[in-house]
């Protein structure tokens, strides 16, 4: 079994030196913040990935989970990483569409699911939670059970609140902003 404490040591030290930016910048919301988290520029490094990928095919195991996905660009990254190592040889990954396709099949939910397959499901950074929810509800429209929701980076901005309602599964974050930034400026 992979060392997960070390891990999570490792992607915690890879989202500091490549994913947190400190600077004001306009968030998906509309809102602006002094800082921002571009998980995705630790996810699409060898360390970053392979470390939220042993974390994430835990969290899979753990619940249950045979598939694993979220919104399209948010997910792709460490759904992914999750199905890279020894760990993730009996997960598929799967990405949820911003726009349902007009042409093939015309799915919402792209890979190998099909309604009743037990699907965690992943977020780069969860801010709000709205694409997380979103996607959520689209996998139940296509029949997928939701056995929990993973961000790799939770800002700790109401949408943990706002997934849990939406998933009716459990929550959690491998890393939160309180880890990754202790000192920000608007920390509470």
């Amino acid at each position: 079994m992979a060392d997960l404490t070390a891990a999570k040591q490792t992607l915690l030290d890879e989202l500091r030196e490549h994913s947190l930016v400190i600077g004001e910048v306009t968030l998906a919301s509309g809102a602006i913040a002094q800082y921002y988290v571009d998980a995705r520029r630790t996810l699409m490094r060898p360390g970053g990935f392979r470390a939220a990928g042993e974390l994430i095919a835990a969290a899979a195991h753990e619940l249950g989970a045979t598939a694993v996905g979220g919104p399209a660009t948010a997910a792709i990254p460490p759904a992914c990483a999750a199905l890279a190592g020894p760990a993730g040889d009996d997960l598929v990954a799967f990405f949820v569409r911003g726009e349902k396709k007009q042409h093939g099949l015309q799915r919402w939910v792209e890979g190998p699911v099909e309604a009743g397959v037990k699907a965690l499901i992943v977020e780069d950074t969860v801010t709000t939670g709205g694409s997380t929810a979103k996607a959520i509800g689209r996998c139940r429209e296509e029949g997928l059970e939701i056995a929990g929701v993973i961000a790799v980076v939770d800002r700790l901005a109401g949408g943990a609140e706002k997934i849990e309602a939406a998933a009716e599964a459990p929550y959690r974050a491998l890393v939160t902003i309180d880890e990754l930034y202790p000192e920000r400026p608007d920390r509470g």
